[in-house]
């Protein structure tokens, strides 16, 4: 259970790219920069609880590996899609219900640190945790 604890955002790269690529406003996206954002990670079996801490809102998500879900950004951007388990990374396939598009996620643990990398339309971005 490498993914389990509380982890919180250290720094990003090439996030506001994505963002804006996403079709997140300038103000959004200068306040998400700046989110505070922390996770805390339970695994049991194959279901994972997600709280999310942030500037802009508490929330939980619980999922089980394999099975679809429908979950909403922070910006209010609805997704549809499922994570799965593939060696020592979770890998996440989802589609925008708005427009159909992919948007496609893998956290995993390099160093000591939670990696999320998100990719949109061919725009990477990454954001780092640490433990908390």
């Amino acid at each position: 259970m490498a993914f389990d604890g509380n982890w919180k955002v250290d720094r990003s790269e090439n996030y506001d790219k994505f963002m804006e690529k996403m079709g997140v406003n300038i103000l959004k996206r200068k306040l998400a920069a700046n989110d505070n954002l922390k996770l805390t990670i339970t695994q049991e079996g194959n279901t994972f609880t997600v709280k999310e801490s942030s500037t802009f809102r508490n929330t939980e998500v619980v999922f089980e590996l394999g099975v679809a879900f429908n979950y909403n950004l922070a910006d209010g951007t609805e997704l549809s899609g499922t994570w799965t388990l593939e060696g020592n990374k979770l890998i996440g396939k989802f589609k925008r219900t708005d427009n159909g598009k992919e948007l496609n996620t893998v956290r995993e643990i390099i160093g000591g640190e939670l990696v999320q990398t998100y990719v949109y339309e061919g725009v990477e971005a990454k954001r780092i945790f640490k433990k908390d």
